[in-house]
Order: C-alpha cells, then sequence, then structure tokens
C-alpha cells in the first residue's frame, strides 16, 4: 500500500481492472442532535474536464453511469463507525475511451443551512482498494483543517499514455453539491 501525500500519484498495475474508492470522515460535531452527513460523488470528466452528459454524475441519486463502470453503493447519512463512510465501484475495463478522468468528491449534505464544513471534520481519507485480493493499493489522508468549504475533491483516476493513475488531491471547492455539479458540467 502506498500513502499518498497531496498531489502526489501513483501509476496502477496494468492489469487491475475493478477497484473500490473508499472515502471516509469523522464528523466533530457539538450538536450530536443535529445530523451531519456528507456525500461522496464521481464525476467522470472528457478531456475539457467536464461531463459528457448529467449521465456522468454518479452520487446517492443516480448511483449508476449508464457505461456500467461506475457504482457508488450507497449513502451513509451519519458517518458513523470505523472504515469507508462511502465507497464508488470502478471497473476500469468499462469506463469510455473519451473518459479521461475519473474525480472523486464529498459534499456536506444541507451544510449552509446547517452551518457545517469542512473545518468540523477529522480523520477524512480517500482510499483505492483492488477489488480481486481486496488489497489497499493506495491510501490519501487529507490534513485540510479549519476549512470553511462544504465540498472538497478528495482525488482522482486519471488515464496518462494508456495507463490509469491515482492522483491524492485535497482541494477545497466553494458551494454545495449543485454548485460542484454545475463546476463539471452537470445541468442542476
Amino acid at each position: 500500500m502506498i500513502s499518498l501525500v497531496k498531489g502526489q500519484n501513483t501509476q496502477l498495475d496494468s492489469g487491475l481492472s475493478e477497484v473500490m474508492v473508499g472515502l471516509g470522515w469523522d464528523p466533530r460535531v457539538d450538536d450530536p442532535s443535529v445530523p451531519f452527513d456528507l456525500d461522496a460523488c464521481a464525476f467522470m470528466l472528457n478531456s475539457s474536464k467536464k461531463v459528457r452528459s448529467d449521465a456522468d454524475f454518479v452520487f446517492y441519486n443516480q448511483k449508476e453511469s449508464t457505461c456500467g463502470s461506475v457504482k457508488h453503493q450507497g449513502d451513509n447519512l451519519t458517518g458513523e463507525g470505523d472504515g469507508d463512510d462511502e465507497q464508488i465501484l470502478v471497473d476500469l475495463s468499462k469506463v469510455p475511451a473519451d473518459v479521461e478522468r475519473i474525480e472523486f468528491t464529498a459534499t456536506i449534505h444541507k451544510g449552509d443551512e446547517r452551518r457545517q464544513n469542512f473545518g468540523m471534520v477529522d480523520n477524512a481519507f480517500i482510499r483505492l482498494v483492488d477489488l480481486k485480493t481486496n488489497e489497499e493499493i493506495a491510501r490519501f489522508d487529507l490534513t485540510e483543517d479549519a476549512c470553511v468549504d462544504r465540498s472538497m475533491l478528495f482525488g482522482e483516476l486519471y488515464r496518462r499514455d494508456g495507463a490509469w493513475k491515482f492522483k491524492a488531491i485535497g482541494q477545497r471547492i466553494a458551494g454545495d453539491l449543485g454548485d460542484v455539479a454545475r463546476g463539471f458540467g452537470v445541468n442542476v
């Protein structure tokens, strides 16, 4: 397993076809009666870094891409428990040739309304697991602290010279899920 730092990438084995992208976090909440819900999303992007259509946006309300290469495994409404809070499966062999990258984000559901932001989140991470061997290939522990934004780009899978790579990003994004989706070209 490779532990990545922000901005670092790793090339994936050419024989690797099916991976699980796990995202996790622990809410640091003062008032447990107020729900704290983060949502993982995947955006399948072309060379213009935009979705080809709205079908390339995979999230809790659209759990599978039309090509079947990206599948969201369900919405965790609390972030409680150990390990991955949400998982997205990717079959690299089925990703259409004109999709150059898949961006993985997390947004805080109703973050503005509930006055919640990533400064209230601990232990955020993204990891990549080989589904055939169940071995963790790479992991990135986000260290952003006191971030007042409600959305974050955790990492990405991308193609370079015919090979897939995984990159740790950890970039803050202004706005909520709708703003993030519009930024990638989704009609919201």
